[in-house]
């Protein structure tokens, strides 16, 4: 551990069930059923969690970005995020989509900010080298 290090946030769950079973914050401010993909269920999956995840953190590594150039982000400012599981022969793997949307933004500069981002983004830095990854701005 460095001198500069300090933990920030430590998310903690219990799940049951994999899959098809349901998974619990230990502050109880997440409860979410689980479903299979394709599944009528009417729970969430992985994959969704993680895209709302890496979204949310995302965006707030776009925030730091913005601030650390004098600028500000616009109101507007959105990611919609796609994470797909795929499956082949051997194994399972996820492949992601990251759409950018900053209304106002010029594209030179917003393209600066996605780019700064997705190096300091904890869920890009987690993700990387594993995770077939595309970002594009609106």
């Amino acid at each position: 551990m460095s001198t500069t290090e300090r933990l920030v946030q430590t998310g903690r769950t219990h799940t049951t069930g994999g899959r098809d079973g349901a998974a619990r914050s230990s502050d109880g401010r997440l409860a979410v059923a689980l479903s299979r993909p394709g599944t009528p269920g009417t729970g969430t999956n992985p994959e969704q969690l993680l895209a709302a995840g890496w979204s949310a953190s995302f965006l707030d590594a776009l925030q730091i970005a913005a601030v650390e150039r004098g600028v500000r982000l616009p109101p507007g400012a959105a990611i919609d995020a796609e994470v797909h599981l795929y499956r082949d022969e051997d194994a399972s793997f996820l492949r992601a989509r990251l759409h950018v949307s900053l209304p106002d933004v010029l594209r030179p500069l917003a393209q600066v900010l996605v780019r700064a981002a997705h190096e300091t983004c904890p869920y890009s830095k987690a993700t990387r080298g594993n995770v077939d990854v595309a970002i594009t701005v609106a």
